[in-house]
């Protein structure tokens, strides 16, 4: 994402509407130091526009309905600004490199969460977020790939879901490998961790460092199906009816059989046994199979299986 689009002076704090103000027509946020961005602003636009083009085809079905930018307006937040540029130069004088590899990336989190970030920062309780997928910290997505957190991202009462688009300081990334315990960099080089070491789907920021080197700069509100909001299978639920695109999870088990190895079949039969006993949460087990599967050949699969019912 373009650093100059979004420091762009018609989206300073100055020049946009407060969510305080009457008229307003979407009001989640009070007191957190946010100002929403008009429709008309340069850097609502540009956000906008690459939330929704990196969707693919899916971004047809999501609809932006605000976007807040934080101020850094209160003391404390304008000390995490200031503590922020101190760690990136810093980090760039470790690494002896030009920059200090400042990117933008999205981060899911509920209505109610976002206030308590502004105001407090990042929190840790002591497990690793995603059933420790990729170990200790916060979980971004990087700028281009947002349906990695909009899956994750909760569902208010309004029915919005809410990600923190925030600059992450990612300095030199080491790779961390799925099922990892780790909970800080494995030596002095290393400032953060990804998944993937060309084409990475997380920026893993541990969490001794999660409120030094991640900076919340706005907020995108938005309005998706439900079928992007919890995850793209189903497993089955008493005196629920889906009105989303989905698929029984025994039947996406038969289906992945016929393409994946058995060891990868089994042990995403034994994620769903522990579904079923209540060991983990439909989410965690959604997000395995993600991980195990990848979401382009679970849409494939999906799409499959529900133009077969249609033509029954």
């Amino acid at each position: 994402m373009d650093d100059q689009a979004l420091d762009s002076p018609v989206s300073n704090c100055e020049t946009v509407v407060s969510t305080d103000q009457p008229g307003t027509t979407l009001l989640p946020f009070i007191s957190s130091g946010l100002m929403e961005l008009g429709e008309g602003d340069e850097v609502h636009r540009y956000i906008k526009e690459r939330f929704i083009s990196e969707l693919g085809a899916l971004g047809a079905q999501v609809t932006v309905v605000a976007i807040h930018q934080n101020c850094h307006s209160s003391f404390t937040a304008k000390a995490r600004a200031q503590a922020f540029q101190a760690y990136s130069e810093a980090v760039q004088k470790k690494g002896d490199s030009d920059t200090a590899n400042v990117r933008y990336a999205w981060y899911a989190t509920s209505k109610e969460d976002v206030s308590k970030i502004l105001s407090y920062g990042f929190s840790y309780s002591g497990k690793p977020e995603n059933d420790g997928l990729y170990g200790c910290g916060a979980y971004f997505a990087p700028d281009n790939h947002p349906l990695e957190s909009i899956m994750s991202a909760p569902i208010d009462r309004d029915g919005l879901q809410h990600l923190l688009l925030c600059r992450v300081i990612l300095g030199k990334s080491e790779l961390v490998t799925h099922g990892s315990e780790q909970s800080h960099p494995s030596s002095e080089q290393y400032d953060s961790g990804i998944d993937d070491l060309s084409s990475p789907r997380k920026y893993i920021i541990w969490s001794t460092h999660m409120n030094t080197h991640v900076l919340p700069e706005y907020v995108v509100s938005f309005r998706a199906p439900y079928c992007l909001s919890v995850g793209l299978v189903r497993t089955p639920e008493k005196s629920q009816n889906p009105t989303s695109p989905w698929i029984p999870f025994p039947i996406l088990i038969l289906e992945l059989s016929k393409i994946f190895h058995p060891s990868d079949v089994g042990l995403i039969s034994k994620y769903y046994e522990d579904r079923k006993g209540e060991k983990i949460s439909r989410h965690v087990l959604v997000q395995k199979v993600r991980q195990i599967v990848g979401d382009r050949l679970l849409i494939k699969i999906i799409k499959s299986f529900r133009t077969k019912q249609f033509e029954a």
